[in-house]
């Protein structure tokens, strides 16, 4: 039976493409944590194959025989949210019917009886230290999705399972691990009287804390190649940058372009069909578009003030890192939920190309679908874009409507370049692309226009025909001046145009945020040259 990329649950071997989960994080500081009796956390953001990871953990200590290894997911318990009772009561009863299962007797479920009538607050350590003292082996339990605890229920799971850690693993587990899209010592948890306690403060016996990375690029072919090998079908190497581009090894949207590129486009089923660099792009403007749950999850996620502080600097062309305009724990926040990466040295980025891409999309759907735009008027004979007329008749319409829409956008600050790639979204929706780049901190947002053009009929290239684009974004505040501004990004834009490569025409966009100036003197446009590139400079 042929196997499939995986898009929802844990990797089952026998159906899904699959990258050996124990290969993914450093196994023997697991097993030696263990052997030191250590409690200590594994967190990722969601659908990274942190469950995956447990359950092969799980299995890889009970078949090694010197422990009772169990995964249990205490999400069930969030409904309950403050009530306490019934959030710890659920969790008990979760541990006793994995328990069981592992040990395939009903042990842990008879003892669970016994210990109904404690308190919440002692029902767990007691649970824990009497099915401790019952089991022939040493207790490992993981515990899945903590963090979808909240509040008092929370602090009390945290503090039960601390209570009883000098007692182990005769009469407590011998190890717990605890996981989450959060780092403990990062919760801020509200009790019901208000006050915050830290999660570092409620579980402070926490040894060490393991991070879930993304695939490498070594790993992303390799998955793929699995389905080469079990198919013959045959990716064009030219995908694979493009695939690490779009996902850097965000295991989900991995999979997903995988699954949207082999299956979902379905004259590919036919497993003779080479997949190309073009198929990759439409499968995952489709991903895009479709907004599947891990989607959602990210959009929702763009209306929470502390994102919002964080994401807000990168669309705007902030002239200061991030770092130094937002609290230190939002930052971590967003980066824990995978929407950022921080790297040593560099600045904080949005994660990945889908994500760059999303991120703007959502912020301005309800503008796209507002502006109605007729491909007619803006095509070129060959099918190409005439970026002249249709920048032309932006500056028109941003000179008449910005200030309204503008005041629209939850992200105001970065307001004319999210307006202006809203109406570049609608154009190019009839069949083209937008790549985006973010500098923070280099106060640019860098953009590439891909539009595939007709083949002609002397055209004997496997390669589909393709207008290329560039435009960088710049803003000028009151403290620039006009004539330095236009030489850095005049520099700007030849970099980008030398990086992207094979490039048609160059646009320099400078928004003018100086309100003193008319609008007669913020629009013009001018066509100049810099080292030896003839490019279009706009003001608006």
């Amino acid at each position: 039976m042929e196997r499939f990329f995986n898009t929802a649950g844990p990797q089952q071997p026998d159906i899904h493409y699959t990258i050996d989960p124990l290969s993914r994080f450093e196994l023997d500081d697991v097993l030696m944590l263990i052997r030191q009796r250590k409690y200590f956390v594994l967190h990722a953001p969601r659908q990274t194959g942190k469950t995956s990871c447990m359950l092969a953990l799980r299995d890889l200590l009970n078949r090694q025989g010197d422990y009772i290894a169990v995964y249990a997911n205490v999400e069930g318990g969030q409904a309950s949210r403050d009530n306490v009772k019934s959030v710890v009561k659920s969790t008990v009863d979760t541990l006793a019917l994995r328990v069981s299962q592992i040990m395939g007797d009903p042990l842990a479920e008879h003892i669970r009886d016994t210990v109904q009538g404690e308190g919440p607050d002692s029902m767990l350590s007691t649970y824990l230290s009497k099915l401790s003292q019952a089991l022939p082996k040493p207790l490992v339990l993981i515990i899945d999705e903590i963090d979808a605890l909240v509040g008092d229920s929370l602090i009390s799971v945290l503090r039960q399972i601390r209570s009883g850690y000098e007692n182990r693993p005769q009469a407590f587990p011998n190890s717990i691990i605890l996981c989450g899209v959060r780092d403990v010592r990062d919760y801020r948890i509200q009790t019901s009287g208000k006050d915050i306690v830290t999660g570092g403060s409620a579980f402070n016996i926490k040894s060490k804390s393991l991070r879930l990375g993304n695939f490498t690029p070594e790993e992303v072919h390799k998955l793929y190649m699995q389905h080469t090998e079990e198919t013959g079908q045959q990716f064009d190497e030219a995908c694979f940058p493009m695939i690490w581009q779009a996902t850097e090894g965000q295991p989900w949207l991995v999979n997903a372009l995988g699954y949207e590129v082999t299956w979902e486009i379905r004259e590919n089923r036919d497993r003779s069909v080479l997949i190309t660099p073009d198929m990759i792009y439409r499968a995952k403007e489709q991903i895009i578009y479709r907004r599947d749950t891990h989607i959602d999850i990210l959009i929702d996620k763009l209306s929470e003030p502390r994102v919002k502080r964080v994401i807000e600097p990168i669309l705007s062309n902030s002239d200061e890192p991030v770092e130094g305009l937002v609290p230190s724990d939002d930052i971590q926040y967003v980066a824990d939920m995978g929407l950022i990466k921080i790297e040593r040295g560099q600045n904080i980025r949005i994660s990945n190309g889908i994500y760059r891409e999303i991120i703007p999309r959502e912020l301005t759907w309800s503008t796209q679908q507002s502006l109605l735009q007729q491909p007619q008027w803006y095509q070129r004979e060959d099918g190409g874009i005439d970026m002249e007329k249709l920048l032309l008749a932006f500056q028109q319409f941003f000179r008449e409507n910005s200030d309204a829409w503008i005041g629209r956008f939850d992200y105001a600050e970065a307001g004319p370049q999210l307006l202006l790639q809203a109406f570049l979204q609608r154009i190019v929706n009839g069949g083209g692309y937008i790549d985006r780049e973010y500098g923070l901190g280099r106060r640019r947002t860098d953009l590439l226009i891909r539009k595939p053009l007709p083949k002609q009929p002397n055209d004997l290239s496997p390669n589909t025909p393709t207008q290329r684009i560039v435009l960088e974004l710049k803003i000028k505040r009151k403290k620039d001046g006009l004539d330095a501004l236009i030489e850095k990004g005049l520099e700007q834009t030849a970099e980008y145009m030398d990086t992207v490569g094979s490039v048609d025409e160059g646009h320099l966009i400078i928004f003018n945020r100086d309100g003193l100036l008319t609008w007669d003197e913020r629009i013009w446009h001018r066509l100049m040259t810099y080292q030896g590139r003839s490019m279009m400079v706009w003001g608006m």
